[in-house]
């Protein structure tokens, strides 16, 4: 894994540069945000990276800040985002505007974003909390009592909340339980039904 590199910024574009590394050429993904961070090429400049390999690829993802990456990875690790709509994502956001969106449970300011859907926001707000250790009040305020119904009946009301029809979270959560058994947390099962709703 490359964790960064550190050379003169050869060329830049609103969606990509190549950092020339003592001779070689690195071509990199990158965000709007650290595009406008970029200096003029020919200087030196430092990236933070990110590698991801697919079958019939590999690319390079870059980042200006330590910040940014950590963002990008928390949002591929999500149910239907891959690096291209993070990168976009990115591009409309910064990452501490992200954590305030996701804190205060801003779903019109994600929905601001090109590509990024009402369900996908919630979906980025439901699973970046954990990760960020957002509090857990005003979500909870939202779907009930925690202590008073069970994780089945809660992860059903959080995914109607979500926009999911009361027929498609039925299914989703059936599948799910399949999955990963009846005796789990509302989080794992929220989660597992997420992935089933996604397909993956």
């Amino acid at each position: 894994m490359i964790a960064y590199l550190k050379g003169i910024l050869a060329n830049k574009a609103p969606s990509s540069i190549i950092v020339d590394v003592n001779g070689v050429g690195y071509d990199l993904a990158i965000s709007l945000n650290t595009f406008y961070s970029l200096p003029d090429p020919g200087k030196e400049i430092l990236v933070y990276t990110y590698t991801h390999l697919r079958e019939d690829m590999l690319q390079l993802y870059g980042f200006k800040t330590m910040e940014e990456k950590r963002a990008f990875i928390d949002l591929i690790s999500i149910s239907g985002i891959g690096p291209r709509l993070a990168i976009a994502i990115l591009s409309g956001i910064v990452p501490s505007e992200l954590a305030q969106a996701v804190y205060e449970h801003n779903v019109k300011r994600l929905q601001k974003i090109p590509g990024v859907g009402k369900r996908t926001a919630e979906r980025i707000i439901l699973e970046m909390k954990h990760k960020m250790k957002i509090p857990e009040t005003r979500f909870e305020s939202e779907i009930g009592d925690l202590t008073e119904e069970s994780p089945y009946t809660i992860a059903l009301t959080a995914l109607t909340h979500l926009g999911y029809s009361l027929n498609e979270a039925e299914r989703a959560l059936a599948v799910a339980k399949k999955l990963i058994g009846e005796k789990v947390s509302v989080e794992e099962l929220l989660k597992a039904s997420l992935r089933v709703m996604a397909g993956v």
